[in-house]
């Protein structure tokens, strides 16, 4: 699958405008009870407090694909994503703080073509949606299908409004752009100036893209190896990360020129597919609520905790370890379908 629209954003040659909608920097601080527990210096970077629109790591992106909207003066952003989306609740919710049109093409439970559609319990109705209705998301839904049928669906949603004659702007699942990952990438320095120590290893969730691209440029050449723990069965997306860390070149200027090889992506914890939780990703869950008192989510940081704790039970992570913690909680309060 290519970058899911990753190329709809212009990018820029300069520093790129920021609306400051996330409270930064997040805490980052020490798990002692999991640290001694596990044998490593586990410690978390708390982005499920960056502040806005029930938190999570999509407002770091849209701090810069709200405001490069706004110079364009847009009129309505489409999107597209599963119905219990967290990128299309912050979306929403900076589009109404700013007064524009959000529209989403959504899935119940959209899937990869080539893996096909998972089978367990996913997640339909309450948490997420119960926030985009609050913050007017003009969501409508699509029988399930793929993500490339669903991004079909979000082109004609675009050519609805423009036929009204309205500005429109497409943005991609997850808002992983290259402008979108700049986010991140400003994410590793803020990081950096809380801890000079560098860790050893450091462990987040990595789906639609823009996140871990974004970090993995910062962190390339760094002492700090990055993992990537995959919450979707697709082994195309670490291409689409070295797309999205082109399109960074153009905007950071720093000329890294990073390939597929640069990017640790990790496929082995992802469960019956994307959207369905598994129950190595709820065990870890469980693991951390009983020890930190820290919630995670059930389809993206559960499963890459899970994946940090065999990673550290197998010693492929060793010494100072940091868990960056992306987000997600609204889908806590979803209700099951099975």
């Amino acid at each position: 699958m290519n970058v899911r629209g990753a190329r709809s954003v212009c990018l820029r040659t300069m520093a790129p405008s920021r609306v400051p909608l996330c409270a930064l920097p997040t805490p980052l601080h020490r798990l002692p009870r999991a640290s001694r527990d596990l044998g490593v210096d586990l410690w978390i970077k708390r982005d499920d407090l960056t502040g806005f629109a029930g938190g999570g790591n999509k407002g770091r992106k849209l701090d810069f694909l709200m405001a490069d909207a706004l110079e364009k003066k847009v009129e309505v952003i489409v999107s597209a994503g599963s119905t219990q989306s967290n990128y299309l609740r912050q979306l929403s919710c900076a589009c109404m703080m700013f007064g524009v049109h959000c529209v989403a093409a959504a899935m119940r439970l959209p899937y990869d073509g080539k893996a096909g559609k998972p089978v367990g319990r996913d997640l339909s109705d309450g948490g997420n949606r119960v926030l985009d209705a609050l913050f007017g998301l003009d969501m409508r839904v699509f029988p399930d299908g793929t993500f490339d049928e669903n991004d079909v669906n979000a082109q004609g949603l675009v050519r609805e409004f423009e036929a009204k004659g309205k500005k429109v702007m497409k943005l991609p699942t997850g808002g992983s752009t290259p402008l979108g990952a700049y986010g991140y990438y400003m994410a590793g320095q803020e990081l950096e100036a809380q801890r000079k120590d560098p860790f050893d290893f450091v462990v987040t969730a990595s789906s639609s893209g823009a996140t871990h691209a974004g970090l993995g440029y910062f962190f390339h050449g760094h002492a700090s190896t990055l993992i990537g723990v995959s919450c979707d069965p697709e082994p195309e997306m670490v291409d689409d990360l070295a797309e999205i860390a082109m399109g960074l070149d153009e905007i950071v200027g720093l000329g890294r020129k990073m390939t597929r090889n640069d990017f640790d992506f990790r496929l082995g914890y992802y469960g019956a597919g994307y959207g369905v939780p598994s129950d190595e990703g709820d065990a870890a869950m469980d693991y951390l609520m009983r020890t930190e008192g820290i919630l995670l989510d059930p389809i993206y940081t559960g499963k890459a905790f899970a994946g940090l704790l065999d990673m550290v039970r197998k010693e492929e992570v060793t010494g100072k370890v940091l868990f960056w913690h992306t987000g997600g909680l609204p889908t806590l309060f979803a209700t099951a379908h099975s």
